[in-house]
């Protein structure tokens, strides 16, 4: 009677539990789009970052070396003019002391002092000849200094030049090496984190935000910037192709995969997806009633209805769905959905960007 009691207990005990097993949701149902998706490693496009960083420091050195090179190159060809200045002046002084040599065995005749004393007509002309004999010594004596001196500030001055050269040529040499390293670990890292987004896009599933460790941009909530701050512009506004069913609807701008992307404007994040034609894309909602998209990403670092302000990194460029190549396609919207595009050139510019 007990046991039977026992089980007609443990019966609605064990639907319960079961009721409740079935409600919790898994780790494989996720909504796409919903922020929760594959996508690169948060430490991926950090790393990119950093690497992008390190690339413009070792950029700077390199060419900062190199100028310098080219100023060192100067000044050896000037220091050249200068030694074959002091090599004209060696030859000259030795041509020198042969005159004064031979001018000497003239005058003297190879005789000794104690000769000319004897043979002298009378004081002065022992005196005069004594005098023209110190004269001549001295001059011959100052000649060999003054050779000697030129010819070991000659030597100095060309084993000095050969040293800087040699040490610069050097550090300019482990520089070009370590901007190339620092270039190979970048371009790992660029196609590493195109080929996650890829493969995020393709399952149509954002993840949530990468957030990327910013500089402080300076900018106040009334100023408008270039979404990219180094780029070079390619398609623009209203431009025809193969590629698009109508025309150009926004202005490409060229720049390497996991370049930051920023907003151009304080506003709102009104849209976060992946997949499409897009592929990646952001939209943010601006006063005044203008959108801003954000194309072709290889990272987000910013969730749905978050407020951004201008300069804000908000992702990172890539080529990511229909795109030929790596580029931010931004628009300038008067809604948030396609079709509804302004030339973003002319809407900057109105703003004080400009392209």
């Amino acid at each position: 009677m007990r046991s039977y009691r026992r089980q007609r207990l443990l019966v609605p005990i064990l639907l319960c539990a079961l009721a409740a097993l079935a409600a919790r949701p898994t780790a494989a149902h996720k909504e796409p789009g919903s922020g929760t998706g594959t996508g690169p490693a948060p430490g991926l496009s950090a790393e990119v970052v950093r690497l992008y960083e390190e690339a413009a420091v070792a950029t700077q050195r390199y060419e900062a070396g190199r100028k310098e090179a080219e100023e060192q190159r100067a000044e050896a060809r000037r220091a050249e003019e200068l030694l074959d200045t002091q090599r004209r002046h060696i030859a000259v002084l030795h041509e020198d002391l042969g005159r004064i040599a031979r001018a000497q065995y003239r005058s003297s005749g190879g005789l000794p002092v104690a000769a000319h004393m004897i043979l002298a007509d009378s004081p002065d002309d022992l005196m005069r000849g004594q005098h023209a004999f110190s004269q001549t010594h001295l001059a011959v004596n100052n000649a060999i200094s003054e050779n000697e001196r030129a010819e070991a500030r000659l030597a100095a001055d060309e084993a000095r030049a050969a040293a800087r050269w040699q040490a610069l040529e050097k550090r300019n040499a482990q520089l070009a090496a370590l901007k190339g390293a620092i270039q190979q670990k970048l371009e790992s890292a660029r196609s590493q984190l195109q080929g996650e987004a890829d493969a995020a896009v393709a399952a149509g599933a954002c993840r949530g935000a990468v957030r990327l460790d910013q500089p402080e941009t300076g900018f106040g909530d009334g100023d408008w910037v270039a979404p990219v701050e180094t780029y070079e512009l390619s398609a623009s506004y209203g431009s025809g192709g193969e590629r698009w069913s109508n025309r150009h609807t926004g202005q490409d701008f060229a720049v390497p995969i996991g370049t930051p992307v920023r907003a151009v404007g304080s506003g709102r994040v009104v849209k976060v997806s992946c997949g499409g034609a897009f592929g990646m894309e952001i939209v943010i909602e601006h006063a005044g009633g203008y959108y801003t998209q954000y194309a072709h990403l290889a990272a987000v670092a910013v969730e749905q209805g978050e407020q951004v302000g201008p300069g804000r990194w908000i992702g990172q460029s890539g080529t990511t769905g229909n795109s030929t190549g790596p580029h931010l396609h931004f628009e300038a919207r008067v809604t948030p959905e396609s079709g509804s595009a302004v030339n973003p050139v002319s809407w900057l510019a109105a703003r004080g960007v400009s392209l």
